[in-house]
Order: C-alpha cells, then structure tokens, then sequence
C-alpha cells in the first residue's frame, strides 16, 4: 500500500464522518474510493478526503446530495485536465457561483436562527435566575 493511499478509518478520522456515512456517499455515487488493496480495503487519497470535505460543508447548510453531486460534477471538470471549452466553462463557473449564491442565503437564515435561539436560551436564563432570587 502506498503511503500516499489510507484506509476508511484514516479518512473517517480526518473528515469527522462515520464509516457508515462515508460508505452511503460512496454508494450514492459522491465518492468513490481511488483504489482497493489486495484485502479489499477501500483507500482513499488527499483528494477524496477532499470531495468528503466538501459534502460534509454542504451538509449542515442542507444541501441535497443531488446537489452536492452536480456541485462536485462541475468542479471536477473544471479541474479536468481536458480543460472545458470557454463556452462549458462559463457554465460550469455559473453552476458553482449559484451554489456559492445559496451557500450565503442558507448561511443567512441559520444566523438568523442562531439569534432566536441565542435570545430564547437567554429568556430561560433570566427565567431561571429570577425564579432562583425569589427561593
């Protein structure tokens, strides 16, 4: 095994995802191990730990994993190295700004959430403070 390859464990460790998460986006198609050992362990390199990065930002800002593929499409062949056509090019740069555009919408709303329940968990605090002097 080359030192450049690790096992599901490793990448499990440094992506902060489950091995069972991480076998459901490879069955889903998101990411596919880059090779097998002779054992059939899955090894994954920097750049799958990369994709994995990717989906686990896209996650928590509830992104779907059909957009997460054709997020992942777009940007793997912008980085192609059969450089797209301007033409596919500026598409594919459009694709990603649009979820660029999303990303900072969805970031917006779970800010706006993080207030309420930052105000909401405050009112408890001077509920339970209040209830506290009056014992």
């Amino acid at each position: 095994m080359s030192s450049e390859h690790m096992q599901i464990g490793e990448v499990a460790a440094r992506t902060e995802l489950s091995l069972r998460t991480i076998r459901h986006y490879e069955e889903t198609g998101l990411v596919t191990p880059s090779a097998r050992s002779q054992g059939g362990f899955r090894l994954y390199t920097e750049t799958d730990v990369a994709r994995l990065m990717v989906i686990r930002r896209m996650k928590p800002l509830g992104f779907t994993l059909d957009e997460m593929r054709d997020l992942l499409t777009a940007t793997d062949r912008l980085d192609a190295p059969d450089a797209p056509d301007p033409a596919e090019r500026a598409q594919l740069l459009e694709r990603v700004r649009g979820y660029e555009t999303a990303a900072a919408r969805k970031i917006e709303d779970l800010r706006r959430q993080l207030a309420r329940a930052e105000d909401f968990a405050a009112t408890l605090r001077a509920r339970t403070a209040r209830t506290a002097d009056d014992a």
